[in-house]
């Protein structure tokens, strides 16, 4: 079986490359470019152009000598680099960028041959140029890839004796003085940048290559960062020389000035179709292998993704960008075609610039071979943004617009590859920084921030335990739900991989879920207790379903001693199987003197549910028993302060038991019959005692609907709610 042919640095990734660098913008607008924006603006557009063309250059050659660059080039870095939604969605705007960038270069080749023939130059007659041109190089691809990159050599040839018979011509242009900057009658030099920034584009089209790269790791930094520097010298070079050489006004009224002013005009000519053609062929020979690659990862219909012969050629992508460009020569307009391919490629360095910068902060398996300060990538990430807000704002928002609506449609997709892409290891590098600022902080009294344990049984209600944790845990807080699997052997626990539980019941509600092998339930409530989470966001509640039957258990018993010396918070739930939460809009709180923590604990809860979408504009009631014959106004006034601080909107209601001194759960039976949550406070009591108060609090909720009993930690602040 013959093996493929790959090609070296200098034939497979510099040659393609400077060919496209030194095209159709250079002989046909680098002129008008001068003559427009001034020696001074036109050093400036290039140097411009090229940090964009630079940074993005060793981004990407940097990213090459960490991954295995396989076909696709940009497309391929991009896609195992920040993930299939986002390669994806820049390789379609990638692909679809070189193909107009074809049309770009037929439809200057077609200007300058047009013009040498006197042919016509109206846009049917470019039209038609450019798509016999265009026919004449899909047939010279799908011949032979290696045929057409061996033509190159002849063309680079050509470019070369071309400048030099530029730089030795002599002009009859004279020049009175050299524009240095642009006059009031001079195109604006955000649509000169437009027009020229094609110019720099062309070092993707050897990295465009990568999958028939013989070393892909070597070839593309070397021959990219080559071609880009030997492309910035010929151009500042060339400026420099038109500025001296040639009248301002000639240079922007005749896009042929260079074969008239150079020695030898057959030698321009030649190069000139040398370059246009060339570029033309390296987009034609670049753009379908994205494609091909995107149709392998199925991105885009598996149909372009075949190839034919031992190359395996991707004739149908080869079609596909036929047709593509072939609209774009139908636009018939080089100027407009340019501003409409820099938005492509624009927004396609930015990314792979972005790329970079988040694979090097964050990635800690990233090792290249070519390394470059981080920056680099930042800068030319914002670079690239900073040009697109400039040339055209609504541009630039059409093509955000279309390549997140590509990027959404294939997260929905749900395209999988083997490789892991950077945002994961972005995710954990902010939570790794974020955990070290937590843990450094001293742990003061400060808003309650809810990181709950919860354990909830398998049942046909667990969903409501479920969301009312998720509901008081908050915007931000963290809830973690364990299913306790009892095992009286428990000879082998659960492998890690399996105590991971993915339901779409805890996804929906943002909560994470484990299970794991227990041959106690209390035990096990406890051990996890005791060891589960780590540095900066450790457990501080746990919340669990109300232990009915279980009131003579000393395992129990022993159990919530033990998370109590713990300092959690408790949370229990008694769920009213029938009620439920009802329409989920009215919420009581009750307060006694000894509920001095649990009372801030209780607002926070209150605080959270209000914001919960869940709960609609619910009533909320803070009930306090005065049992002193205290003045009301004083209490209300009290209790308004307290609750003012926390900024929560409540109903303030005093009882008065003085007289009557009616048992606090006698009042609760009262007051919140129809409630639909009501929330009470665990007083301090003696662990012997607790038999006695389970049968008490079971008595209560026979009477009333759901019911979550609360117990403050002491890191909670004491509220003065002694009225004597």
């Amino acid at each position: 079986m013959d093996k493929k042919k790959k090609f070296g640095t200098f034939e497979g990734v510099f040659t393609p490359s400077i060919l496209t660098i030194l095209g159709v913008i250079m002989y046909m607008r680098l002129g008008w470019v001068v003559g427009n924006a001034g020696l001074i603006g036109t050093i400036a557009i290039i140097l411009i152009a090229h940090l964009i063309a630079v940074t993005t250059g060793l981004s990407v050659s940097s990213v090459a000598t960490d991954k295995k660059i396989g076909a696709g080039g940009i497309y391929y870095v991009l896609s195992r680099s920040m993930g299939v939604p986002i390669g994806g969605s820049i390789g379609i705007a990638l692909a679809v960028g070189t193909a107009f960038s074809i049309a770009l270069y037929l439809i200057g080749f077609a200007e300058s041959l047009n013009a040498f023939f006197g042919f016509g130059l109206t846009p049917n007659d470019l039209r038609l140029t450019g798509t016999l041109a265009l026919v004449s190089l899909t047939v010279l691809a799908l011949i032979s890839t290696s045929l057409a990159l061996k033509a190159q050599y002849i063309i680079l040839a050509a470019i070369i004796v071309s400048l030099v018979s530029i730089f030795i011509g002599s002009s009859e242009f004279t020049v009175d003085s050299i524009p240095l900057f642009s006059t009031t009658d001079s195109v604006p030099l955000e649509i000169v940048f437009a027009v020229f920034f094609p110019a720099v584009t062309g070092f993707t089209a050897g990295i465009a290559l990568s999958g028939d790269l013989k070393d892909p790791k070597k070839s593309i930094p070397r021959g990219t960062l080559f071609a880009i520097g030997t492309g910035l010298t010929v151009y500042l070079g060339l400026a420099a020389f038109l500025a001296f050489t040639v009248d301002p006004e000639m240079l922007k009224s005749d896009y042929n000035i260079l074969m008239k002013i150079a020695f030898f005009a057959p030698a321009v000519v030649a190069g000139i179709w040398g370059a246009t053609l060339s570029s033309a062929l390296g987009g034609i020979l670049g753009g379908p292998r994205i494609i091909q690659a995107m149709s392998i990862d199925k991105i885009t219909p598996r149909l372009f993704g075949f190839g034919k012969g031992k190359n395996k050629e991707p004739v149908n992508a080869l079609l596909l960008v036929f047709v593509i460009a072939e609209a774009g020569i139908l636009i018939g307009e080089l100027d407009i075609i340019a501003r409409v391919v820099s938005m492509f490629y624009l927004t396609a360095y930015g990314f792979i610039n972005i790329s970079f910068f988040l694979e090097s902060w964050a990635n800690p398996d990233f090792q290249p071979s070519f390394k470059i300060k981080r920056w680099i990538g930042l800068l030319g990430f914002i670079a690239c943004f900073i040009v697109m807000f400039k040339l055209d704002m609504i541009a630039m928002f059409v093509a955000l617009a279309v390549i997140g609506g590509l990027y959404f449609g294939l997260q929905r997709k749900e395209v999988k590859l083997q490789s892991n892409d950077v945002w994961r290891s972005v995710w954990e590098n902010i939570v790794n920084k974020g955990l070290k600022r937590i843990d450094a902080q001293e742990d003061e009294n400060t808003n309650w921030n809810p990181n709950i344990i919860l354990f909830s049984g398998e049942s046909e209600h667990q969903y409501y335990l479920l969301e009312l944790c998720k509901t008081i845990s908050g915007r931000t807080g963290i809830v973690t739900n364990f299913k306790l699997i009892l095992d009286k052997k428990n000879t082998k626990p659960l492998k890690r991989t399996e105590q991971v539980i993915r339901d779409e019941r805890f996804a929906d509600l943002g909560i994470f879920a484990r299970q794991i092998k227990v041959d106690n339930i209390y035990t096990g409530i406890t051990n996890i207790a005791t060891t589960f989470g780590f540095s900066g966001v450790e457990p501080n509640s746990i919340m669990m379903g109300w232990p009915k039957g279980l009131e003579h258990s000393t395992e129990y018993a022993k159990m919530t001693e033990t998370l109590l010396y713990l300092d959690y918070n408790l949370l229990y739930l008694d769920f009213d199987k029938k009620k439920k939460f009802g329409e989920y809009h009215t919420v009581d709180f009750w307060w006694r003197e000894t509920d001095s923590k649990n009372a801030e604990m209780m607002l926070n809860i209150a605080r959270f549910i209000i914001a919960s979408p869940r709960w609609n504009n619910p009533h909320i009631r803070v009930l306090f028993v005065n049992n002193n014959n205290v003045d009301i106004e004083v209490i209300h006034s009290k209790i308004s302060a307290v609750v003012e601080d926390l900024r929560v909107n409540v109903e303030i209601t005093i009882i008065n038991n003085a007289v009557e001194q009616e048992a606090f759960y006698s009042l609760i039976k009262q007051y919140s019959k129809t409630t639909e949550l009501t929330v009470i406070g665990i007083p301090n009591y003696q662990i012997e005692k607790q038999a006695a108060f389970v049968l008490k609090t079971n008595d209560l909720f026979e009477t009333i609907g759901s019911t979550l009993l609360v117990k403050a930690a002491n890191n909670f602040n004491v509220l003065d709610l002694d009225f004597d």
